[in-house]
């Protein structure tokens, strides 16, 4: 029932200018640079306060695909886009009747080397010089060679190093840029948008906001975990419960007005890229907030009753949409990495800004420590800071703790001690004898050298020496919309007839990252931030052509 005291918004002011950005985040912010070194007048508006500026870039950890580097030359990596594209379409499984999802995943593997790499490192941002091999495929049918690449500086030096290149275009006060203002509609007339109504979240008062351009960079729909259930798809299982890897704001507001107002079209909303392996943030920004973990390919993955999950066990850097379906089918909705000391050191990680300093800092010799001698400072913390991060020298005792946590009686310790006892067995006969298919799997990860410094060489858990055991409680964690909104080549709306929609563009993650789900299924990871940079210059481009 609403509040009888309650009152509209009185409408405050309006700004006029010749293109209007919706969203603060990466997509947003290189939309709005392009624009303004164009010589155009832009407002920004993000539902954010000032210092989260940047949107998620700010906490990602930089990852991108990218297609034939000058990295992958010295690296001997023969990538091509014709490469590329097969690895995409194949592990995405695009639809052949979505002509403009395949189209942008075309788009994207012909132009990342010249529109993202080559722009970034004109814009001052460097790449660490490793390049690894994610998203290979259960059967080789993901990534056929390594092309992910690590922002040096992670993705909040690549925000940073943008929001600084968008003041210092602004010439002549030609950018607004408004913080803490939500839009909750669209204005048009006579089939043209032209303007957005929104409100000043500070003083709850409405605010017009006039451009002949609006350009959507509201980002997806999984830091709602309602629209995540809603648009959830129903031949696939879907956990009790679940992690924000997100951020709220990002409700897909804007995709249901543009839907149901001007016509657009809302597409695949229902694929998603989540994450197998996430735990509560010990300091949350938000009710559910959840950090992505980085999976050790050497622990074991658990059941809730402490049984080793199959018969194809879970190992991370593979097929992560396979991953998340896996753990949604379980019984629970958290499951167990059981490992050791020596594994967390080498192996243990946390996707994003936060928990790499060394890297998001830029301190070389500090990176270098921690990859040769091992992540002593996160294992440290976690153990301190993280209910969901147990310790015990022993087993049984191990046991108690992870039922104490769950408050069930489910870890009986004879399971967890037959558990650890049939894989390690898988050594007592010699490494030419084992026939463990994730023992299979790591020892072809360690094949490629950057896989090799964060992979422990296979051994027995109960190792002299390598403890004491470590037990992490992981749920699954919503992070990115793979559906969004169709959008042709140059980011302009599409509505039911595949016509554009006047006025109107939409880029990065609320288009799909193009399209309206260019990546189908799956994607070959790392295609997220280029995706929001090569869709908000397509956008720009044609913005500034008067298309």
């Amino acid at each position: 029932m609403a509040n009888p005291t309650a009152t509209a918004p009185s409408t405050d002011r309006s700004h006029a200018s010749d293109a209007l950005v919706i969203g603060g985040g990466i997509a947003g912010i290189v939309t709005a640079l392009e624009l303004l070194r164009a010589g155009q007048s832009v407002t920004l508006v993000d539902r954010a306060p000032p210092e989260r500026f940047g949107g998620l870039a700010l906490w990602a950890f930089g990852g991108m695909a990218l297609v034939g580097t000058p990295e992958q030359a010295r690296a001997r990596i023969p990538d091509t886009p014709e490469i590329a594209l097969r690895d995409w379409l194949r592990f995405g499984e695009v639809s052949p009747n979505d002509p403009w999802s395949r189209a942008w995943a075309e788009y994207y593997v012909e132009r990342s080397r010249a529109e993202v790499y080559d722009w970034l490192v004109a814009e001052g941002l460097k790449f660490l010089p490793a390049v690894n091999w994610v998203e290979r495929g259960r059967f080789g049918d993901g990534n056929s060679v390594p092309r992910y690449h690590v922002i040096w500086g992670t993705a909040r030096e690549l925000a940073g190093r943008m929001i600084d290149a968008l003041h210092e275009a602004d010439q002549g006060g030609r950018l607004n840029l408004l913080h803490r203002h939500r839009v909750d509609a669209l204005e048009h007339s006579a089939g043209r948008v032209t303007g957005a109504l929104a409100v000043d979240e500070s003083s709850g008062k409405e605010v017009h906001l006039q451009a002949p351009v609006v350009i959507l960079a509201t980002g997806g729909i999984n830091g709602s975990l309602d629209q995540c259930r809603a648009n959830w798809l129903g031949n696939r299982p879907m956990p009790a419960a679940m992690l924000n890897g997100a951020h709220p704001d990002a409700d897909g507001r804007l995709h249901r007005f543009t839907q149901r107002h001007l016509g657009g079209r809302i597409v695949n909303p229902g694929e998603m890229w989540n994450y197998a392996a996430g735990f509560a943030h010990p300091y949350p920004h938000f009710e559910g907030h959840g950090l992505s973990a980085i999976p050790c390919k050497s622990a074991l993955w658990l059941d809730h009753r402490g049984r080793r999950i199959g018969p194809e066990p879970l190992v991370t850097g593979f097929d992560t949409h396979w991953l998340c379906r896996r753990v949604a089918e379980q019984q629970k909705p958290w499951t167990w990495h059981l490992l050791n000391r020596r594994i967390a050191l080498k192996e243990f990680a946390i996707s994003g800004a936060e928990h790499n300093p060394s890297i998001r800092e830029q301190r070389f010799p500090s990176f270098l420590r921690e990859l040769l001698l091992g992540n002593k400072r996160l294992y440290d913390q976690m153990r301190c800071e993280s209910e969901d991060f147990l310790v015990d020298d022993r087993l049984d005792r191990l046991a108690g703790k992870m039922n104490q946590l769950t408050r069930s009686h489910d870890i009986d310790p004879a399971v967890l001690q037959a558990t650890v006892d049939v894989f390690d067995a898988n050594f007592a006969k010699g490494d030419a004898l084992n026939n463990d298919p994730q023992i299979r799997m790591i020892r072809h990860a360690r094949q490629w050298g950057p896989d090799k410094l964060r992979t422990c060489k296979p051994a027995p858990l109960k190792k002299p020496g390598a403890g004491p055991f470590i037990a992490i409680r992981m749920q699954l964690i919503t992070r990115k919309s793979l559906g969004g909104l169709r959008t042709d080549l140059q980011s302009r709306v599409l509505d039911g007839s595949d016509q554009p929609i006047s006025g109107l563009y939409c880029v990065g993650e609320a288009a799909g990252f193009g399209g309206g789900n260019c990546n189908g299924k799956r994607s070959l990871e790392g295609t997220f931030l280029p995706g929001c940079i090569l869709t908000a210059r397509a956008a720009a481009r044609s913005i500034r052509s008067g298309d």
